[in-house]
């Protein structure tokens, strides 16, 4: 199992500071860095920055939401970040949600899976450099009785296949991404529920397309802090957990709470979604209940970490990515190198 960092979004007030975890990231071998967007940075600009002040560690969007760019573009910036960092760019989509897809980009979000199954396919044909054409439900290229023709793409990315991942929650995604794409992106991954949350799904998937899990990456994200007070670092997550399983879409289409739903947390998470949506965001976060804050983060001394390490790495993860609590630059940075050093004494690096 690798290591991976998340920087998260760009613009918090941190970035001098992200840059400098993701450089240490790079000299401490950790295999890939991803960055974030939702309505305020993009993660282009945010991972040309990093490639251009990194020297080995890949660069990885995670995510470019779907509903902001083109599939057409979407490929050029694939194909271009993975030019200038010297084949070190890994293309993570994700289809966002509809507060965002609709309030910040006027797109319906309508068909999420049909509209990301197109989308890949004229990512692909447009990365093989082949000229493009495609006749489908969300996009036609070139759209007929005008002027376009098909075209190719004229830049040439480093290889011939750039790793493309998916964000994945939901059962049906993440059998989807498990046939269409080379990874699964993740979020509140759970070792004990991996198979009834995640696996099964993604198994089914790769069966489709006649593959199997081997050589799929699976990377889920998980927040980490490093110390002695259990609680307190437990505490450290309440409002995060409280945010996207109670305030993540609406009352009817939130993902997350679903999939706390199916970890075995049904009555805490209508009782999070509740409090949060009437603003009770104090309330919300104390109803988190400690037990789905320990199964979905890494907390603790090193070896306990190291120990949660090996249980991720059982249940099939591929590329752990990490995001260190910590409100300086040197919290960010021991978390970084506890990382590897509970990865060593768990006999995974």
């Amino acid at each position: 199992m690798k290591l991976g960092i998340n920087l998260g979004y760009w613009g918090a007030g941190m970035d001098a500071d992200n840059l400098a975890v993701a450089r240490e990231a790079d000299r401490l071998g950790y295999a890939v860095c991803w960055a974030a967007e939702a309505y305020g940075s993009d993660a282009a600009t945010v991972l040309s920055w990093v490639a251009a002040q990194t020297e080995r560690i890949d660069v990885g969007s995670g995510i470019f939401q779907i509903p902001a760019r083109t599939p057409s573009m979407t490929a050029m910036t694939a194909a271009t970040l993975d030019s200038l960092s010297g084949g070190r760019f890994r293309l993570g989509l994700g289809v966002s949600g509809p507060q965002v897809s609709e309030g910040w980009y006027g797109v319906r979000f309508d068909k999420p899976l049909a509209r990301t199954r197109e989308y890949v396919e004229i990512i692909r044909k447009a990365m093989s450099r082949e000229r493009l054409t495609h006749e489908g439900a969300h996009w036609t290229l070139p759209l007929p009785d005008g002027p376009g023709k098909p075209i190719k793409l004229t830049v040439h990315p480093v290889r011939e296949h750039i790793p493309l991942y998916i964000a994945a929650i939901g059962p049906k995604n993440l059998e989807q991404t498990g046939e269409i794409a080379d990874g699964a992106l993740l979020v509140f991954f759970a070792p004990e529920h991996a198979e009834e949350t995640t696996l099964g799904a993604l198994r089914a998937g790769r069966a489709k397309a006649g593959k199997e899990l081997d050589g799929f990456d699976i990377v889920p994200t998980v927040p980490m802090a490093v110390g002695d007070d259990i609680d307190g670092l437990a505490d450290l997550f309440r409002p995060y957990t409280a945010l996207y399983v109670g305030g993540m879409g609406s009352a009817k289409q939130n993902f997350y709470n679903k999939l706390a739903q199916r970890m075995g947390y049904g009555k805490a998470a209508a009782e999070i979604q509740e409090k949060y949506l009437a603003g009770d965001k104090a309330g919300a976060a104390a109803a988190v209940p400690r037990e789905l804050i320990d199964a979905t983060t890494l907390i603790g001394s090193v070896d306990r970490i190291a120990d949660r390490m090996q249980a991720y790495a059982e249940a099939g993860v591929t590329t752990l990515s990490l995001a260190p609590a910590g409100f300086t630059l040197d919290e960010r940075i021991a978390s970084l190198r506890a990382g590897v050093e509970a990865l060593e004494r768990a006999g995974l690096a």
